[in-house]
């Protein structure tokens, strides 16, 4: 199974070919296609390629599916016997990408799975 590895806003997601993630909100329109450079891991059934920080020539292309929001989560604040109350909401906005393609050549480091000994 091919998988990567990926750092998209400062977090770290699993990228399978044909599957879809949620990324924080990106600018591209919906419908567009992006390539995501920064690819930490690339893992082709046995062979691993470990990034230091990065996989060189390794991108991950995907297509931006839709923009949604999270569910909403909520803050209150208050200060005890002063009829001082403050709720806060906040949703944070995601983009959901479906991955085309994990693709380049691997040409970083490359470590075959360790086998159990």
């Amino acid at each position: 199974m091919k998988y990567a590895i990926l750092e998209s806003g400062g977090k770290q997601y699993r990228a399978v070919e044909g599957a879809t993630i949620e990324v924080d909100r990106l600018p591209q329109a919906v419908g567009e296609r992006l390539s995501l450079e920064r690819v930490l891991l690339l893992v082709d059934g046995e062979q691993v390629a470990v990034g230091t920080p990065t996989v060189s020539g390794v991108s991950v292309t995907a297509m931006v599916v839709e923009h949604v929001k999270g569910p909403r989560e909520v803050t209150f604040r208050y200060r005890p016997k002063k009829r001082i109350r403050r709720k806060i909401g906040h949703r944070q906005a995601y983009t959901r990408l479906l991955i085309e393609q994990i693709g380049g050549a691997a040409s970083g480091n490359k470590e075959q799975a360790a086998s159990p000994a």
